[in-house]
C-alpha cells in the first residue's frame, strides 16, 4: 500500500496478469456476492412465507415493498457515496480520513432517513394514487409503517459494511447477515403465525420481523467492530469536524447521484409492479414472484461490482492506475459471465422455482411465462 515511488512514477510497474486480478477479485468478490445474496435473502424470505398466508397477503406485501424499494434504494445509493472515499483513503494509509469518512457517514444516514421516513408513511395514499385496490393499500401501508423505525439503523449499517470492506474486512458482513437471516426467520414463524407465546399477526407481524431483523443488522456489525477492534488505527474521536459541509458535501457529491440512478432504476421496476397490481390479484403474484427472483440475481454482479469498487479504489489510493483499469475489466467480464449463468437457470425452472414461493397453479403458470423475460433482461 505505499504509494508510487519516484522511479515508479517515471517507469511504472506492469500490471499483474489478468488471471491474478481476476483470482484477487474473486476472492474478494465471494464473500461480498454471499452477503449481498443475504440482504436479499431478507426479502425472499418475507415473500415467500407471507405468500402462503395467500395471494391476498402476497399482492399486499408486493405493493408495500414497491413503494419501500423504490424509495429505501435512494437511501442505499447515497450511502455508496462513502465507498470511493474510504477505499482510496485505505489505499493511501491515511485512517483519519477513514474515520472521517464513517462519521460523516453516519450523520448523513440519520439525515436521509427522514425524508425516507415521511414517504413511507403515506404508502397508501401513493398507491390509492396510482389505482391499487383500497384493501389491498390498506394492507400494505400497515406492512410499512411498522418498518420506518428501521429506515436509520439500516442505512447506518450500510455505513459501517462500506467502513470494512474499503478496508477489505468482509468476513464480518458475512457472518452478521447469516445471523441476520436466521434470526429473519425465527422472527417471521413467530409473528406471522403465532408461535413462542405471540399473537399471530400476518401481514403486519412479516413487517415488524424485517424492521427488528434491520436493526439487529445495524447493532451486530457495531459489536463486531468493536468487540474485535476492527476501528484500531481508522479512528478518532467525534468532533464538530465531523459536520464540516465541505466533508459532508463530499460524500454527497458521489453519494446524490448515485441516490439517483437506483432510485429511477428500482423505480422503473417497481412502477412495473403498480402496473401489474392494475390487471389482477393472480397477475400481480406472479410479477411480485419473477421481479423478487430477478432481483436476488442481480445480488451476484452487486456483490462483484462493490468488489470492484474496493479494488479501483485501493489502486487509486497507491497511485496505480494501469492495476485499477485491469481490475476494472475483470469485474465487467465476471458481472456478464454470472448474469448469463442466472438467466439460464430462469429459463430451465420457470415452473419450479416459482412454486417455492406459493401453491397456487394459477399463479405459479404466468410467473412461468414471465421469467424468460427476466432471463432475456439479465
Amino acid at each position: 500500500m505505499d504509494p508510487a515511488s519516484p522511479r515508479n512514477s517515471v517507469t511504472p510497474p506492469s500490471p499483474r496478469p489478468t488471471a491474478e486480478h481476476t483470482r484477487r477479485l474473486a476472492t474478494l468478490a465471494a464473500p461480498i456476492v454471499l452477503t449481498q445474496l443475504g440482504t436479499m435473502a431478507l426479502g425472499v424470505v418475507d415473500t415467500v412465507m407471507v405468500g402462503h398466508l395467500g395471494v391476498h397477503e402476497l399482492d399486499a406485501a408486493a405493493l408495500g415493498n414497491a413503494w419501500l424499494f423504490g424509495t429505501i434504494l435512494f437511501g442505499m445509493g447515497v450511502m455508496l457515496g462513502l465507498d470511493p472515499i474510504i477505499t482510496q483513503a485505505f489505499g493511501a494509509g491515511d485512517g483519519r480520513r477513514l474515520a472521517l469518512a464513517l462519521q460523516r457517514g453516519i450523520v448523513i444516514a440519520l439525515i436521509t432517513s427522514l425524508p425516507l421516513a415521511a414517504s413511507w408513511t403515506v404508502t397508501g395514499q401513493a398507491l390509492r394514487a396510482f389505482g391499487q385496490e383500497p384493501e389491498l393499500t390498506y394492507a400494505a401501508q400497515a406492512y410499512v409503517w411498522v418498518q420506518i423505525p428501521s429506515i436509520a439503523p439500516f442505512l447506518i449499517y450500510f455505513a459501517l459494511r462500506s467502513y470494512l470492506q474499503g478496508r477489505r474486512i468482509v468476513a464480518p458482513a458475512l457472518w452478521v447477515m447469516a445471523l441476520a437471516n436466521a434470526f429473519n426467520v425465527l422472527a417471521n414463524w413467530a409473528l406471522i403465525w403465532g408461535h413462542l407465546g405471540l399473537p399471530a399477526m400476518g401481514l403486519e407481524g412479516a413487517g415488524i420481523a424485517t424492521a427488528m431483523t434491520r436493526a439487529l443488522l445495524c447493532l451486530a456489525t457495531a459489536a463486531w467492530i468493536w468487540a474485535f477492534r476492527l476501528h484500531k488505527d481508522a479512528w478518532i474521536p467525534w468532533s464538530r469536524e465531523v459536520l464540516s459541509p465541505a466533508g459532508l458535501k463530499e460524500i454527497l457529491a458521489f453519494g446524490l447521484p448515485i441516490g439517483l440512478q437506483f432510485g429511477l432504476e428500482g423505480g422503473a421496476f417497481e412502477i412495473a409492479t403498480l402496473l401489474a397490481g392494475l390487471l389482477g390479484t393472480q397477475d400481480l403474484a406472479a410479477h411480485a414472484i419473477a421481479l423478487n427472483l430477478a432481483s436476488l440475481a442481480f445480488m451476484v454482479p452487486l456483490g462483484i461490482s462493490m468488489a470492484v469498487t474496493t479494488t479501483v479504489g485501493n489502486f487509486v489510493g497507491q497511485h496505480k492506475f494501469a492495476e485499477a483499469q485491469r481490475s476494472a475489466w475483470v469485474g465487467l467480464v465476471l458481472g456478464v459471465g454470472v448474469m448469463a449463468v442466472s438467466a439460464v437457470i430462469f429459463t430451465g425452472l420457470r415452473y419450479e422455482l416459482p412454486a417455492l414461493y406459493t401453491d397456487d397453479v394459477g399463479v405459479i403458470n404466468l410467473a412461468a411465462s414471465v421469467l424468460p423475460i427476466a432471463a432475456a433482461f439479465q
